[in-house]
């Protein structure tokens, strides 16, 4: 019993309730109807988040956000050039089937996720303006860097991949859209919004956990736990480990010798890295033929999936921090 409050204790409550997700989605996939309820759901709460986020911020931290230009490029940098190289070691790494091989290199091709990045660097006190424009655009720059990394580093055989503009239009429609309206409405619930923080907070980790139950629960449907065994399985997290440490301590670095504020610390965090799988499960469909598809997304899934429950950790860790901070202040 003592044990197994020290667990409780130990383990942070969204931590276990994306766990919880897991496993709700293993054992009560959705599917048919349901599914598209929760695809439906998840937009809602996604549109919902980015309009909060347009209410909240002001003018002047949108026009900070959009001028850091120095965050911006290291955001980038380690997306779009330091992930690729360690895609490239991974391909060539024994101890994995070359399809998994093959997934990681994909996931590191990948930009960065918008909505857990935001809701992330929300959750640690960070830059969220920063944060917005920089995972924006690293998506809608992603629409066209993943497909010509992919083409010169997978060597695909067959056609070339052609680039569609429908990516670019939901992002606009889904992201940048309710942002905008959110800002503009501020003037009349700007206030109610900063007196309702509690409010924004919940609609950052519902989104989260709709986003791991829908996606997890396409992949147990799919088949996850029977074409591989746990070994893969348990393999791909301690690479996904590797990688995401790797990343933080990257970020830690670009951080000091740029001499960053926490708050920008954070959002480059956060937003350099992760990898989106909203992006990537859509973006595979187009860049190779069916049958590989399924096996190329499983290392994105099980990515994903570490993302999420590592950077809750930080997220939480980082509030914490911040918080301790503030209370010795006053």
């Amino acid at each position: 019993m003592r044990i197994f409050s020290m667990l409780v204790k130990w383990i942070d409550p969204f931590v276990a309730y994306l766990l919880g997700s897991v496993i709700l989605a293993t054992l009560l996939p959705c599917s048919g109807s349901i599914a598209v309820f929760f695809d439906y759901l998840t937009d809602a709460a996604i549109v919902l988040l980015f309009f909060l986020h347009g209410a909240k911020l002001s003018r002047q931290s949108m026009i900070s956000g959009l001028l850091h230009w120095k965050l911006h490029i290291s955001i980038l940098a380690v997306t779009f050039i330091l992930f690729p190289i360690m895609g490239m070691l991974l391909a060539s790494a024994p101890g994995l089937a070359p399809a998994l091989r093959s997934g990681l290199l994909y996931v590191c091709l990948l930009p960065s996720t918008v909505q857990s990045s935001i809701a992330f660097t929300s959750l640690a006190k960070g830059n969220v303006s920063a944060a917005v424009c920089a995972a924006t655009a690293s998506n809608i720059l992603g629409v066209f860097l993943t497909p010509a990394l992919v083409a010169m580093l997978m060597q695909i055989d067959g056609q070339p991949s052609q680039i569609s503009l429908d990516m670019v239009q939901r992002i606009a429609i889904q992201l940048l859209l309710p942002f905008v309206v959110g800002h503009l409405a501020r003037p009349w619930i700007g206030n109610w919004i900063a007196n309702n923080k509690a409010l924004v907070g919940a609609t950052d980790r519902s989104s989260i956990l709709l986003v791991v139950y829908t996606v997890f629960s396409q992949a147990v449907i799919e088949g996850l736990w029977t074409k591989y065994s746990w070994f893969d399985l348990s393999l791909l997290v301690v690479i996904s480990l590797a990688m995401l440490a790797v990343a933080f301590v990257a970020c830690w670095w670009i951080s000091c010798k740029l001499r960053f504020q926490r708050e920008d610390f954070i959002a480059l965090l956060f937003c350099g890295s992760k990898k989106s799988m909203a992006t990537g499960v859509p973006m595979a469909s187009v860049l190779f033929s069916p049958h590989q598809v399924g096996v190329l997304i499983l290392p994105l899934m099980v990515f994903h999936q570490v993302q999420l429950i590592v950077c809750a950790i930080a997220a939480r860790r980082l509030a914490d921090r911040v918080g301790a901070e503030s209370n010795k202040e006053t």
